[in-house]
């Protein structure tokens, strides 16, 4: 099984919560035996989507082969006014240039979704990733996971109780799926 944790922040500190997050999931996809890529929206090098371009820039053939080979995705994200970040919303734009292809899109890929927000408001950018992966001809587990920045880490700063018992339910679903073995 090969897993894509789609890492749609733009934070470049490596304790940073969304590197966190993705460790966290790549750790427990490995324990399951699963190919774990972790694609950071920040060291990417997407330009912004351009469809008047001649040529596919590299680092966009490189994305849309990444997430095209991908079995199961989680994509993950901070709330941003109300849903993803521009930059992630922008790089999933890029896989337009797939819309000629037999399979076009992410057709049929299963994807995982996360969202933090420092208020309580972080579904509404589940909400906002469910509706592009669909657009993409994508599934999204029924399970997602909404995050209350202030309930994420304990007293020492580690992931509270409560966000790893979700966050391993999310790796325990997917990765089960009989679809994947």
């Amino acid at each position: 099984m090969n897993v894509l944790v789609f890492n749609g922040a733009l934070e470049r500190r490596s304790n940073a919560t969304s590197h966190k997050i993705a460790d966290y999931f790549k750790t427990g996809f490995e324990a399951a035996g699963a190919n774990v890529t972790i694609f950071n929206l920040s060291d990417s090098g997407i330009p912004l989507f351009d469809v008047t371009l001649n040529a596919v820039p590299k680092s966009v053939e490189m994305m849309a082969n990444v997430f095209r080979n991908a079995d199961i995705h989680i994509w993950m994200t901070p709330l941003y006014h109300g849903g993803m970040t521009g930059v992630m919303k922008n790089c999933l734009d890029w896989l337009e240039i797939s819309s000629k292809e037999f399979t076009p899109y992410l057709t049929d890929k299963t994807i995982g979704l996360v969202c933090w927000a420092d208020g309580s408001h972080a579904m509404n950018g589940i909400n906002n990733m469910d509706a592009v992966a669909k657009s993409l001809r994508a599934w999204t587990l029924p399970y997602s996971v909404p995050i209350a920045r202030k309930a994420l880490y304990d007293q020492e700063g580690e992931f509270s109780e409560e966000y790893r018992q979700k966050f391993d339910q999310m790796v325990k679903l997917l990765s089960s799926s009989k679809h994947y073995k």
